[in-house]
């Protein structure tokens, strides 16, 4: 009993308090950064509104991790202190994105135009047919709606209508944007439909000039380009991606045999003139 109880007093001896201020390279507190610790990410508390953090660590040779939208991750270890003040560092790694802007490709802080890119992960959220029903709600100024007729795509405006004109079936016409694949102008918009979304590696959409001063009078709906995914070096990755959907008829109208078709008929002459022909469940 006597060692079970020092053994539980020494446990209790190592756990020790942690707190300290996180600060920005200006100086100035963040709040709401995450410090969880690294051996039990599921164990950690939030900066507060000044910036300070009291936290629980079990050992000396803890490592508390420091985490926060537009910083770098921080990893610092305890090393016996019970003080810890931590400076997080700006994240680059966002202006330096290389986005396609149609002639080739640019860093994403380098593009001046009007632009939105829609990346793989966000294409495959959820699943979907075709591309188009991907980008629904996912690009600042481009209304999609759908299309519930087999084998046809929905339609896709960029920054409102442009034209009035109307095709026989009453869909605006004049306001298609140009859809380009890997570099290719496609000539209409069915050849979309047959991208495969899990092939897709990323979908910009251009919408202002600097459309038109790539691809001309072409590009005065804005621009759709689709860049799908090539063959890269390194170790062989294989990815699967499956759904599957039921469905139930609710309301199965009950269908009729050779026979009750004929007695349908009998009855619906007789019922047109009942002197001339006999009832319908009465042969002559």
């Amino acid at each position: 009993m006597v060692f079970l109880w020092g053994a539980v007093g020494s446990l209790y001896a190592q756990e020790r308090e942690v707190s300290g201020t996180v600060i920005d390279s200006q100086g100035v507190p963040v709040p709401g950064v995450n410090i969880v610790i690294k051996a039990s990410p599921s164990v950690g508390v939030i900066s507060d509104m000044d910036g300070q953090y009291q936290i629980s660590v079990p050992d000396e040779n803890t490592v508390l991790v420091f985490s926060f939208i537009g910083f770098q991750v921080e990893e610092i270890p305890v090393s016996g202190r019970s003080v810890i003040d931590v400076t997080m560092r700006e994240d680059m790694m966002g202006l330096d994105e290389v986005v396609v802007v149609g002639y080739g490709v640019q860093k994403r802080s380098d593009v001046t135009g009007s632009m939105v890119s829609v990346g793989e992960e966000e294409l495959n959220v959820r699943p979907v047919s075709n591309a188009l029903e991907a980008l629904q709600g996912r690009a600042a100024g481009v209304d999609i709606t759908s299309n519930e007729r087999p084998g046809e795509i929905g339609n896709i405006t960029i920054r409102g209508m442009r034209s009035m004109v109307q095709n026989s079936s009453g869909d605006y016409i004049g306001n298609t944007p140009l859809y380009v694949v890997d570099g290719i102008p496609l000539m209409s918009s069915s050849a979309i439909e047959t991208l495969n979304p899990r092939d897709i590696e990323s979908i910009d959409i251009l919408k202002d000039a600097s459309a038109t001063a790539i691809y001309g009078s072409r590009g005065a709906n804005g621009v759709v380009l689709v860049t799908t995914k090539k063959g890269k070096a390194g170790q062989l990755n294989i990815n699967y991606a499956g759904t599957l959907t039921t469905e139930t008829i609710q309301d199965k109208a009950p269908m009729m045999n050779a026979s009750d078709y004929i007695t349908w008929r009998r009855w619906a002459y007789h019922n047109m003139d009942p002197e001339a022909y006999p009832r319908g469940d009465q042969l002559q």
